[in-house]
Formats: structure tokens, C-alpha cells, sequence
């Protein structure tokens, strides 16, 4: 019984294709297969660029949250003395307050007559 291309003139080796197709196919494939290795090599590269950059970026925001932790407590102790400041004595404020204006008022009028 003779199958088609596996009879006694066909070549050994090549299953029926010709070897200038055969060949071409090849070439084609191993190409393809080469461009394709190129780019999962180039998406390898850029897939670990880019676990870096998360990596760094996390540091980054951990590092601000510590920052943030450290000036919201600068910032309630802060307020915290504005608090106490304003439980305290109006008169003295206003005390204060005036003293500074009349000083500022003397500087002004100072400066005025020496011109």
C-alpha cells in the first residue's frame, strides 16, 4: 500500500513537503519565533522596571505617612496650647495687644519726625 509522498521516490525525512517550502516555513517560524523572544524579553524588562518602581514608590508613601503621623502630633500639641491659651485671661491678651499697638504707634511717629 502506497500513502501519498511516503512511496519509494519520495526523500526520507521530509514527510511529504518539498524542501524549498519545508525550508521557507522553517525560516519563517524560527524568525517569528525569534521576534517573539525579543519581545517577552523586552515585556520581562519592563515588568521588573516596573516592580522596582512599585517597590520605591511604597518607601516613598510609607515614608510620607511617618511625616505626616510626626506633624499631625506637632499640630494637636499645637492646638492643644491654643486651647489653654484661649481658656485664659481675655484682659491679659488685650493687655498685651495694646501694649504692642502703642509700641508700634511710638515706632511710626518716631519715624515720621525724624524725616
Amino acid at each position: 500500500m502506497r500513502r501519498a509522498g511516503l512511496g519509494d521516490g519520495a526523500p526520507s525525512g521530509n514527510y511529504g513537503y518539498t524542501n524549498s517550502g519545508y525550508s521557507v516555513y522553517e525560516e519563517e517560524n524560527e524568525r517569528l519565533t525569534e521576534s517573539l523572544r525579543t519581545k517577552v524579553s523586552a515585556i520581562k524588562s519592563l515588568s521588573i522596571e516596573i516592580g522596582t518602581e512599585v517597590k520605591n514608590q511604597n518607601k516613598m508613601l510609607s515614608e510620607m505617612d511617618n511625616d505626616f503621623d510626626s506633624t499631625g502630633g506637632l499640630l494637636g500639641a499645637t492646638m492643644g496650647r491654643l486651647r489653654t491659651l484661649s481658656r485664659g485671661s481675655q484682659t491679659k491678651l488685650l493687655c498685651y495687644m495694646m501694649l504692642f499697638s502703642l509700641f508700634v504707634f511710638f515706632v511710626i511717629y518716631w519715624i515720621i519726625k525724624l524725616r
